[in-house]
């Protein structure tokens, strides 16, 4: 499969890795990816993100990120649904937090290994991740293309279910803007 990656789309498989490591993370996520793209300058995507708004909120789609990873991944809907049987997901997370410390229903504390020195090696990708990849691979032939570039990354996060594809939708970055302004419909800046 990746063969047919792009440089561009490489190293933003190359960039999530770096970001899950500097973040002590076992695995690969979904979110890491989105941290990779906004990374990259003169590429498709760098272009899309700047046309919506994207790159210069970064620090807010950080944050967002974080937010997910704090409830443990869930997405809108997940939320919505605890609502509706009367749950807090917030007061959930709080009671979870104080009984057992800061992240943990995401788990984000750095990972140790013996002698409390943080690990490094190989990070696995999680299987949300790995389907953005395969998405991505299905965009291209979907498109009779050959290559994947890092703009087919990027619309797959969008077409995913799940916190990540909120985190972008709440940032002005959804499928449909996304191809408006790789097609030449531009993007129009969102207010941050």
């Amino acid at each position: 499969m990746f063969e047919r990656f792009t440089r561009s789309a490489r190293d933003v498989v190359k960039g999530a890795v770096v970001h899950c490591e500097r973040a002590g993370h076992d695995s690969v996520e979904e979110g890491h990816l989105l941290l990779s793209l906004l990374d990259r300058e003169g590429s498709r995507a760098s272009f899309v993100l700047a046309a919506l708004g994207a790159k210069g909120r970064r620090d807010s789609i950080a944050a967002a990120l974080e937010e997910v990873r704090r409830r443990g991944g869930m997405s809108r809907a997940d939320v919505d649904a605890l609502a509706g049987l009367g749950i807090d997901l917030g007061e959930v997370v709080s009671r979870v937090e104080q009984a057992h410390g800061a992240g943990a229903l995401s788990d984000a504390r750095p990972r140790r290994g013996l002698l409390g020195v943080a690990r490094s090696g190989h990070r696995p990708f999680t299987p949300e991740a790995k389907d953005v990849l395969v998405r991505a691979l299905r965009i291209v032939t979907g498109e009779r293309g050959r290559q994947l570039g890092d703009e087919h990354l990027l619309l797959a996060l969008t077409l995913g279910r799940g916190a990540i594809a909120d985190v972008l939708a709440d940032h002005g970055v959804t499928e449909g803007s996304v191809r408006r302004v790789l097609q030449g419909g531009g993007g129009e800046a969102m207010a941050g």
